[in-house]
């Protein structure tokens, strides 16, 4: 007698039981009442940052609000099967809607509820807020209620499944699918670091935004698609991304933000050296501000500064930074020759004692505990500005009709020096020595009886990111005007620090050029966003590790490797073996 076949996959179902057509409708008719509602007044009084009492002209959070919207109505028409808009969510899947109504919502009754904890009360509600916050959470509602395959909660946080590969595309529509996308980048960018200090609970509000807007673009499989599309066209890519951010500083008013920019680059260009340590060769390194404090040190010793032990040497920029590449070298030998044949929690325990001594050894080489030569605790400050080819960058120039600050100088001149550092990120990364770092990252005994000189391999990796540190080192020194002890700790609120470059490296993605420069910009940005919370950044800076370390292990922008490593198929998790277990276990129960 032949058993009948049992279907063994759960019918596909929403967390709200709603029929899928009340669920669709939900969505465009939340979407469009949101959009509406950012053109009215959401509260009384314009002492709430942005402004949002004007009708018929959408300001700060309103325009957020907006944004998010409009995603998701993107998103929620994918489900009336328009032609033309099957791109947005190729697997037609409830995750990627779900998680942009998130956004709109999370804004709107973020918004709401700011409104009514700053003003004292929810009289300062106007009616474009309720609006906002019905309207906003309609559209989630319909968004839960779309059908997926788990009908779980976890189903609308994750990835779609079975997204169709992408169609052959045009070079030319490929490159300009990239030049959009860095267009939006640098106008979200330039958003963000535009946001005022008093605006914090705007950036809140961006935040949640690109969080969620983000997350959503990925559960669709956009981001892959793009990544695909990136990696065809590497070098227009690459250069298209260095275009944008010399474009910068011209949509900036602010100086301030130009410095900003300065400091992200020169945290962005220290990470990657130390992701050639961390990232490509696998060695934790605990104490790697160090080397980049060797290298402001000495440029700052040869720059010309009167409080300087050679106060009467001023090198060219070009023998100063040779200067600070050259000692971090130095240094980076001396410490990694007697120390990397040391292993995992050993060596890392080595480097954090190299950063210590580092520390204290400037703060006491003071002339009374010890040589003059860094001034002790008060460092060398009053360091003149480059002069490079006659052109002084600390004045201003005028470009035209723009005035090009300061900070803005230093800014281009960080820019052709990140160039530099991801050049050689990328050309050794790709070469002989980049695969035996690879190899040793790995598996280093293994990578010892294939005939790879570990030691030496190591070696070269800990001398070739010491000096990088120390070339961004030399840029330091000058921006700043001194150099001081400070900021060459372990850990610290004020970065940079050893734990905020590590940090950096993990959070945007370890092996990967644009992963720490991402890291170092979240980082370096959020807490300068977020002064409100004063001693309290630290916490929130923990928080935000232990939920990445717990959703994306491998970083924000993962490297293909890490990213199989870290999402390998979990027994309960993949649906193809929960349908075997399944099956056998309703064929033992038969049997």
């Amino acid at each position: 007698m032949t058993t009948p076949a049992i279907s063994t996959e759960k019918t596909a179902a929403g967390l709200i039981p709603l029929p899928q057509a009340a669920a669709r409708l939900l969505i465009v008719i939340g979407a469009l009442a949101t959009i509406a509602s950012a053109f009215m007044s959401w509260t009384w009084t314009s002492a709430f940052p942005g402004d949002l009492t004007v009708y018929g002209y959408p300001a700060g959070l309103q325009t957020l609000a907006i944004v998010g919207a409009v995603i998701t109505l993107l998103l929620g028409l994918t489900r009336w099967n328009i032609p033309a808009l099957r791109w947005a969510n190729p697997a037609n899947a409830a995750s990627p809607i779900a998680l942009a109504a998130a956004s709109a919502f999370t804004v709107c009754w973020y918004t709401g509820i700011a409104i009514a904890v700053d003003l004292g009360g929810l009289a300062n509600l106007d009616p474009g807020a309720y609006v906002a916050m019905a309207a906003s959470l309609i559209a989630l509602l319909g968004a839960l209620a779309l059908p997926t395959p788990g009908g779980t909660w976890r189903d609308y946080l994750a990835k779609a499944e079975n997204i169709p590969p992408a169609g052959e595309l045009a070079p030319w529509v490929q490159r300009l699918v990239i030049t959009l996308a860095t267009l939006l980048a640098l106008i979200v960018f330039t958003y963000g670091i535009g946001v005022n200090d008093e605006e914090s609970e705007t950036f809140i509000g961006f935040l949640l935004l690109v969080v969620f807007g983000a997350w959503a673009l990925f559960a669709a499989g956009l981001l892959d698609r793009f990544s695909a599309i990136n990696a065809q066209h590497k070098g227009f890519a690459t250069t298209l991304a260095f275009l944008a951010a010399a474009i910068f500083p011209f949509t900036q008013s602010d100086d301030h933000n130009a410095n900003l920019g300065v400091n992200i680059l020169i945290v962005g260009t220290v990470a990657l050296g130390l992701n050639i340590v961390v990232g490509l060769t696998g060695l934790l390194d605990l104490g790697y501000v160090a080397f980049l404090g060797v290298g402001a040190y000495a440029a700052a010793l040869v720059s010309g500064s009167e409080f300087s032990r050679f106060a009467g040497v001023q090198f060219p920029f070009w023998a100063a930074a040779l200067t600070g590449m050259g000692a971090s070298l130095v240094f980076g030998v001396l410490i990694g020759a007697p120390t990397l044949r040391l292993r995992g929690d050993y060596l890392a325990i080595v480097t954090l004692g190299f950063g210590e001594i580092f520390r204290i050894a400037v703060n006491s080489l003071d002339g009374s505990s010890g040589p003059n030569l860094t001034n002790g605790p008060n460092g060398i400050s009053r360091i003149p500005d480059l002069e490079i080819f006659g052109f002084n960058l600390g004045n201003a120039h005028d470009v035209g009709s723009f005035t090009v600050g300061r900070f803005a100088n230093y800014f281009f001149l960080m820019l052709i020096i990140t160039a530099l550092v991801v050049t050689v990120f990328n050309r050794a990364a790709d070469s002989r020595i980049g695969r035996s770092w690879i190899a040793i990252r790995e598996d280093e005994t293994a990578a010892t009886a294939m005939g790879i000189n570990g030691f030496r391999v190591k070696l070269i990796a800990f001398a070739l990111g010491a000096s990088l540190a120390g070339l961004a080192g030399t840029v330091s020194a000058h921006v700043g005007y001194s150099v001081n002890p400070a900021p060459y700790q372990f850990a610290g609120s004020v970065p940079p620090n050893s734990a905020f470059l590590l940090a950096a490296v993990v959070l945007g993605g370890m092996g990967t050029v644009n992963g720490p420069i991402l890291g170092a910009t979240l980082l370096y940005l959020i807490p300068e966003k977020l002064s409100f919370l004063k001693e309290y950044q630290l916490l929130a800076f923990g928080i935000a590790l232990v939920l990445l370390m717990r959703f994306r292990p491998e970083g924000i922008i993962a490297n293909r490797r890490r990213q199989l490593e870290f999402h390998e198929t979990d027994q309960i998790d993949v649906p193809e073996q929960r349908l075997t277990e399944t099956t056998v276990g309703v064929t033992k129960a038969g049997a």
